[in-house]
C-alpha cells in the first residue's frame, strides 16, 4: 500500500513495545518515525544534492532518506547521525540490505558530525527550535542546510540556509511542516507558581491563532520560546493557550460575546505581549511567511523581515 503518510516506529524513546502500542499505554507518543513522502520530497528538491556531493544528515530514523541521498550523491560520501543507538543499527542493517554503505554513527546530532566535515549538504530530518551553529560551522561557503523549523507557536517551516564565507547563513521562511524535536530540544511541562490574574480581552482569540503563518513567525521573532494555538472546544467555544517556560494563558471566547475570558499566570502577562505582537505585525502590513527569513551565526538565530538588515526584535 501506498500513503503519504508518516509512519511512527519507535515509541516513548523505545520504552514501549512499538507491536502492543498505545492499546497498552495510550499516553506513547512516537519518538522516530518516517517522515510523510511529499515532505521528504519538499526537503529533498530544497537541499539539492548531486553526484560528489559531501551530505551529513542528522536523524537517521530508518535509513530511507539516508538511502535517497546516496543514490543521488554515491554512498561514501553521506554520514547520517542518530541520537538513539537502537535506531541507528536498525537503520544501518536497512541501508545495508540494499547493498549501501552508508556511514551511520550514534552521536548527538546537535553537535554535527566534525569528523567528516566540512559538507556541502547538510540534512535535517528532525524539528529544531534552536538552530545549532554547529550545522552551520560545519558546511563549506555556498553549501546548504535544510531543517524543519519548530519555534513553537502552532506548528513550523522548512528552512533553507545558504552559507556565505563568514561562516553565517541566512534564508527564507518555506512551507509548514510538523516535526518531532530534538531530544535535547523538547519541551517539558513545568510548574507555573503564583496567583492566577483574571480579565477580559475585546481582542478575539480566533483573529490571532488564525492570523497566518506570517503572525506566526513574527510571533517566533518576538516572543522567542512561547508555544501555543487555537482550539476549538465542545460547547462552541474557542480557547488560545500559551505557555513559557515560566508563565501560562489561557484565553476563552463564548459564542456571541463581544469579549473574551483571560487567565494568566506567572511573570510575564503572555495573552498582553501576544495581542501587542498582533498589532504590530498589523501596522507592518499583514506580510506573509515568504517576507520573513532567518540568519543563524555563533551568536544565535536572527528572525528578519524582507532582509537580513531588519531584525525582528525580541521583546
Amino acid at each position: 500500500m501506498h500513503s503519504d503518510t508518516a509512519i511512527g516506529v519507535q515509541l516513548d524513546d523505545g520504552a514501549v513495545d512499538l507491536v502492543a502500542k498505545t492499546d497498552a499505554d495510550p499516553r506513547a507518543v512516537a519518538t522516530s518515525s518516517t517522515s510523510a513522502p511529499h515532505l521528504v520530497a519538499q526537503m529533498l528538491d530544497l537541499l539539492d544534492a548531486g553526484p560528489g556531493d559531501r551530505v551529513l544528515e542528522i536523524g537517521t530514523g530508518t535509513g530511507w532518506t539516508a538511502a535517497l541521498l546516496a543514490h543521488e550523491v554515491g554512498d561514501a560520501n553521506v554520514v547520517s547521525v542518530e541520537v538513539d543507538a537502537a535506531v541507528a543499527a536498525r537503520a544501518a542493517a536497512n541501508v545495508r540490505s540494499i547493498g549501501l554503505d552508508v556511514q551511520v554513527v550514534t552521536a548527538d546530532g546537535t553537535q554535527g558530525w566534525p569528523a567528516r566535515a566540512p559538507y556541502d549538504r547538510v540534512h535535517v530530518t528532525v524539528g529544531a527550535s534552536d538552530i545549532p551553529y554547529a550545522w552551520v560551522e560545519q558546511t563549506r561557503p555556498g553549501g546548504v542546510v535544510v531543517l524543519p523549523w519548530m519555534p513553537g507557536w502552532k506548528t513550523g517551516n522548512l528552512v533553507k540556509l545558504t552559507v556565505v564565507e563568514d561562516g553565517t547563513a541566512s534564508g527564507t521562511v518555506g512551507e509548514p511542516c510538523g516535526f518531532m524535536l530534538l531530544r535535547g530540544q523538547r519541551r517539558a511541562p513545568s510548574l507555573v507558581e503564583g496567583d492566577v490574574r483574571k480579565s477580559r480581552s475585546t481582542v478575539a482569540p480566533r483573529e490571532i491563532a488564525e492570523a497566518g503563518q506570517g503572525f506566526d513567525v513574527a510571533l517566533a521573532g518576538r516572543m522567542p520560546g512561547v508555544e501555543g494555538g487555537g482550539f476549538d472546544n465542545d460547547d462552541g467555544s474557542y480557547r488560545l493557550a500559551a505557555r513559557s517556560e515560566d508563565s501560562r494563558a489561557l484565553v476563552v471566547h463564548q459564542p456571541g460575546s463581544a469579549t473574551a475570558d483571560v487567565e494568566q499566570s506567572g511573570p510575564r502577562d503572555l495573552w498582553n505581549e501576544i495581542t501587542t505582537v498582533y498589532h504590530q505585525w498589523t501596522n507592518w502590513g499583514q506580510p506573509g511567511k515568504e517576507r520573513f527569513g532567518l540568519s543563524v551565526s555563533r551568536a544565535g538565530t536572527r528572525i528578519w523581515l524582507d532582509e537580513p538588515a531588519h531584525e525582528v526584535e525580541t521583546l
